[in-house]
């Protein structure tokens, strides 16, 4: 459930609820009973725990490097036998 920041007008009071996305909004203070407004905050933070995300997502130049290279290399079609017609694949 998405957690929504309120202030209160009355006492400047912050508070976090967490709600449906179908609830109505706060209307009041739990602290004084004044009117709120909800207000847009920064969210929570997130971190990435494991093996996958740093390693595939964020890998040295030099990985980078030779991934191209053999990319590069994966690219250019095999190279065709001198002695047969079609490359070794016809039935003569």
């Amino acid at each position: 459930m998405p957690t929504y920041e309120y202030r209160c007008d009355g006492c400047g009071t912050n508070f976090e609820l967490f709600q449906k996305i179908s609830d109505e909004p706060a209307k009041s203070c739990p602290d004084c009973g004044g009117s709120v407004q909800r207000i847009i905050s920064s969210g929570a933070g997130f971190l990435f725990k494991g093996s996958g995300f740093y390693a595939t997502d964020y890998r040295s130049e030099s990985y980078k490097k030779k991934a191209k290279e053999e990319k590069r290399s994966s690219d250019s079609p095999p190279p065709v036998k001198k002695d047969n017609c079609c490359g070794g694949q016809c039935q003569n």
